[in-house]
């Protein structure tokens, strides 16, 4: 009976520690993540740029004229510059964690947004995001998004 209270007691501690681990590591994903928009938001490149790693993949899905899927790459660091450049109103992506994968030093996470220019709404989608852990730190190494103005509920 002893041996088995033991062996409970045993799993739970590990059940435990892994999933206060794995919180841990979703929250600092999480303040990467949120760390990228709160740059946008503040029109701070620096935030921005902090939050990926060097040579980082930004791309989007879109569409042609004619309605065909398309994917359009764009440069970090053209991105980053353009967060520095001045505009009147905030650009405001507004996102809802979805998902949040984890292996290691990996980490897959699925936001939904709705992205506005002040309070106007200009459109919403899907962000896809991979992280890598590098030291203590996790980095966007590539990023990709939908984006459209119907069925954005």
């Amino acid at each position: 009976m002893n041996k088995l209270r033991i062996g409970l007691a045993l799993l739970f501690c590990s059940v435990t520690t892994f999933a206060f681990a794995q919180n841990n590591e979703e929250e600092a994903i999480k303040k990467t993540i949120n760390q990228l928009f709160d740059g946008m938001r503040k029109s701070d490149s620096t935030l921005v740029r902090s939050a990926f790693n060097q040579g980082a993949i930004l791309q989007t899905i879109g569409k042609t004229k004619e309605g065909t899927a398309v994917v359009r790459s764009t440069d970090l660091n053209g991105f980053v510059a353009s967060i520095a450049k001045p505009h009147p109103e905030i650009h405001d992506e507004r996102i809802v964690f979805t998902k949040i994968l984890i292996d290691a030093n990996l980490a897959s996470v699925w936001t939904d947004y709705k992205f506005y220019i002040g309070e106007k709404f200009s459109h919403c989608g899907v962000n896809s995001f991979q992280l890598v852990k590098v030291g203590d730190a996790w980095k966007i190494v590539y990023l990709i998004d939908t984006r459209r103005k119907e069925n954005c509920n």
